[in-house]
């Protein structure tokens, strides 16, 4: 990543310049040529401004999409993928306001050939522009961190990362007398080195060091890595797209990369490949929205046979653990008697391990056994807080339990929760943590599109049998 300046003057002249380029090359004549021999918008490549006209289109549409995109000229750390498609945001907001100014009917208003030309062509270059200059000019301009909670792991991998090092992050807690040799006075006094570096702060000034100081690796240093406090680092590098590495020993305990670097391993925070990513984001867009219009006449009457039943709320919303440990509110149809969970409160029911839920209603009964009561997740799919695919998602109440007796039942957190998945499919449940967890590990490392599109022919194969044998 550039520095915060560089960074500020490379976006803003690319910005302009891009722009006004684009306006050029849609006012080309070539660009016109193309136009009139379009049924469409043949008509309107007559309307091709000349000289004054040209050079007022010009700075107009400059001014407007450089001011579309205030938001991006901070310098910060961005994933790829979150800098496509806010960038492609801004794009859009431009193009509705210059699109707005011709509806007005404004004398110098930009040609519609102009505004269809120029669309794809911002849509498509803007983007690769700031995925280009959020990379450092050259590979050994690289910027890192050591973020950890044990002192002693600090100090041995100050002394062992090749990359220039700029200090460290490590709670006050670690430096107290009975956990580390390390003096807790010279901290409060202003900070401690540790192998050569200083310290930064604690584990709540991460994302403002990762912004504050252009950090593009973190080399994680703690003394667990099941903790809420690893996870938290993990999810603070994801968001502003900083690359994550961890001591060998831990390789086994989170997602790495296929290839060892020796003493550091590359944490794969993001195993998925931009096209697979694109394509599964796609896909659960157009499931969930054709599954909701589908399914609406379905939605409508299991809604009145719920009501019928026993008079009480249709749906009913659960918290439920996302990527990283993270939460988010799920939906379902309601299956159980009106606050089922008052006196036990989370618990995994008893259908789940063969037996039968007295809390289970008449409707619900059959919605559990048809996959009915799901339906309304597809809005979760929809909005992004779940995919079609991928490890189900547990409670959190659940998955703290299940945490403190199944190795490893974290690593489900590297990516999205789903529908279904591998797990399902096989008719595993929460109620065997270690069957499931082993499912669900295997589908993060073999995850992508195409396996996806089979575990979704599985699961749909399965439904509609579970469906007809209801209905049998």
């Amino acid at each position: 990543m550039l520095s915060g300046w560089q960074y500020r003057l490379r976006s803003v002249g690319g910005v302009a310049v891009i722009t006004a380029l684009a306006v050029i090359v849609a006012n080309s004549s070539v660009v016109h040529a193309l136009f009139t021999r379009l049924p469409v918008v043949g008509r309107l490549a007559a309307d091709a401004p000349m000289g004054a006209e040209l050079v007022f289109e010009l700075v107009t549409t400059v001014l407007i999409v450089t001011a579309a995109f205030l938001p991006l000229y901070k310098p910060r750390p961005r994933r790829i993928l979150d800098t496509i498609a806010l960038t492609q945001k801004r794009v859009l907001v431009a193009v509705l306001t210059l699109a707005a100014i011709g509806y007005f009917d404004y004398t110098y208003r930009l040609p519609r050939t102009t505004l269809i030309a120029i669309t794809p062509l911002l849509l498509v270059v803007l983007p690769a522009w700031f995925v280009w200059i959020r990379r450092r000019p050259n590979g050994d301009s690289q910027r890192a961190i050591i973020v950890g909670d044990d002192p002693d792991a600090i100090e041995t991998l100050a002394a062992d990362v090749d990359i220039p090092l700029l200090g460290y992050l490590c709670p006050t807690s670690a430096f107290m007398p009975n956990t580390s040799s390390k003096p807790v006075a010279a901290v409060a006094d202003g900070g401690i080195q540790l192998g050569g570096v200083n310290r930064l702060g604690g584990l709540s000034r991460i994302e403002d060091v990762l912004v504050e100081y252009d950090v593009d690796t973190a080399v994680l240093a703690f003394e667990h890595t099941d903790r809420a406090e690893f996870f938290g680092a993990l999810d603070a590098c994801y968001e502003h797209g900083v690359d994550v590495l961890v001591h060998r020993d831990h390789a086994d305990q989170v997602l790495t990369a296929d290839t060892d670097v020796g003493t550091l391993v590359n944490v794969d925070i993001e195993p998925w490949d931009i096209q697979d990513h694109i394509l599964k984001r796609g896909f659960d867009v157009v499931f969930s929205l054709v599954g909701l219009i589908v399914l609406s006449p379905l939605i409508c009457a299991i809604a009145v046979a719920i009501k019928l039943d026993d008079g009480g709320s249709i749906l009913y919303s659960q918290e439920r653990t996302a990527v990283f440990g993270e939460t988010f509110e799920v939906y379902k149809f309601r299956s159980m008697i009106e606050n089922a969970e008052n006196e036990t409160g989370a618990t995994i029911s008893d259908e789940d391990e063969g037996g039968v839920d007295p809390r289970v209603t008449r409707v619900g009964r059959i919605l559990r056994q048809t996959h009915l009561d799901e339906i309304p997740q597809l809005w979760a799919v929809l909005k992004g807080d779940m995919s079609v695919v991928g490890p189900r998602p547990e409670r959190p109440e659940l998955d703290s339990n299940i945490q403190s007796g199944v190795v490893d039942w974290r690593k489900r957190w590297f990516v999205k929760p789903g529908l279904t998945g591998l797990a399902q499919v096989h008719d595993v449940t929460g109620a065997e943590p270690d069957a499931k967890l082993r499912y669900d590990l295997q589908y993060v490392k073999r995850q992508s599109f195409t396996y996806d599109m089979k575990l979704v022919v599985r699961q749909i194969w399965k439904v509609m049998g579970d469906v007809l044998d209801t209905l049998g």
